[in-house]
């Protein structure tokens, strides 16, 4: 198979992506857009028949990105701040290299600086030390192995060590260790990846590491309080998937766990501070959330998202609020409009 030198050629682009997902899920893309509003406007009685249980929550408009972007990355610092970072800007073509602060106290955007290389589709990872490890993704030259690393006290990025494989829409989680675990993705060669590798911030060196059972991209993995990581939804090369996986760092194996109401492609994933995890959007079912509890492996419905959205962020306060940010709908294209889902059980409904 030909490697092609531009991501507008490539597959290895998000956009096209969603296509490339679509299609082996056994779709058609013009269905799945002119669908889309009648889907939307059903979310609430489909998933009423399989998962009839609501979780609490209520979601708050708060202040507008500077710039209009999805498929970026959200990461919450140790300041309180929220870093968003790269992404695809509003014209739909342009991979970002810029980045923006978000601060609670005010709900005020403000610029911050850029990172070296464009990219769109990579991961962000806070580090112990309160930088943030940015790694992979794609731009104009193709999929990236390439990595760096922003310091919140100076507002400036730096190179760090490449990773083994070149991967977009991968997965990266913190582990107890410090080290982090970065699985899946998808590359220039049109394939969906099961390989992993680990991060070592004392060196900035990557080394591969046992691979995922299944492949996939466009999911989640969120760390939960037990050490566990979870693993939700994603694309694999049997389609869009609504399955779930446990994988336990001290032993190196996953198992199964109960799966999602919903199949979902490029969703968030947030653990709350129940230790329970929120789930939202998506390419599959953008307009609806629920929430996985690891006591019971089973996942509730929970309040919609209003507007639906995909590719979209989604990062914890520190007062135990999620804020979803950006991301595209297929009703409105890129979003400039953020979100905050309120956990508290009084505050169920969506302003």
């Amino acid at each position: 198979m030909k490697t092609v030198s531009t991501s507008r050629t490539l597959l290895l682009n998000s956009r096209i992506l969603i296509g490339f997902a679509l299609y082996v899920a056994g779709l058609v893309l013009g269905v799945a857009f002119t669908g889309s509003a009648v889907a939307e406007d059903n979310v609430a009685a489909e998933l009423s028949q399989s998962v009839p249980t609501h979780a609490p929550g209520k979601w708050k408009a708060t202040g507008d990105l500077g710039t209009a972007r999805f498929s970026h990355t959200s990461t919450l610092l140790l300041n309180g701040q929220v870093l968003v970072a790269g992404g695809v800007g509003s014209d739909l073509l342009t991979s970002l290299a810029s980045a923006e602060l978000y601060d609670p106290a005010t709900g005020v955007w403000t610029a911050t600086g850029s990172m070296h290389s464009p990219r769109e589709s990579h991961t962000a990872t806070l580090l112990p030390n309160g930088q943030v490890l940015v790694a992979g993704g794609g731009n104009v030259n193709g999929t990236l192995t390439s990595a760096e690393l922003y310091d919140p006290a100076t507002g400036v990025w730096t190179a760090t060590g490449s990773m083994t494989t070149p991967r977009s829409l991968h997965m990266a989680t913190l582990l107890p260790n410090g080290q982090v675990l970065v699985a899946g993705g998808f590359n220039i060669y049109v394939t969906v990846l099961a390989s992993a590798e680990l991060y070592d911030p004392a060196t900035g060196v990557w080394t591969e590491t046992d691979s995922l059972a299944t492949g996939r991209f466009l999911a989640t993995a969120t760390l939960l309080p037990n050490g566990q990581v979870l693993v939700a939804g994603g694309v694999s090369s049997m389609g869009v998937l609504a399955t779930a996986a446990l994988y336990n760092p001290a032993t190196g194996v996953w198992t199964p766990t109960g799966s999602m109401g919903a199949a979902r492609e490029e969703h968030t994933a947030t653990l709350l501070l129940n230790g329970q995890v929120l789930v939202a959007g998506g390419n599959e079912d953008p307009g609806s959330a629920e929430v996985y509890d690891p006591a019971s492996e089973s996942w509730m419905h929970t309040k919609n998202l209003s507007p639906s959205r995909l590719y979209h962020r989604a990062t914890l306060l520190p007062d135990g609020n999620v804020l979803v940010s950006g991301g595209q709908t297929f009703r409105f294209g890129a979003l400039a409009r953020s979100q905050l889902y309120k956990t508290a059980p009084d505050e169920f409904d969506i302003q």
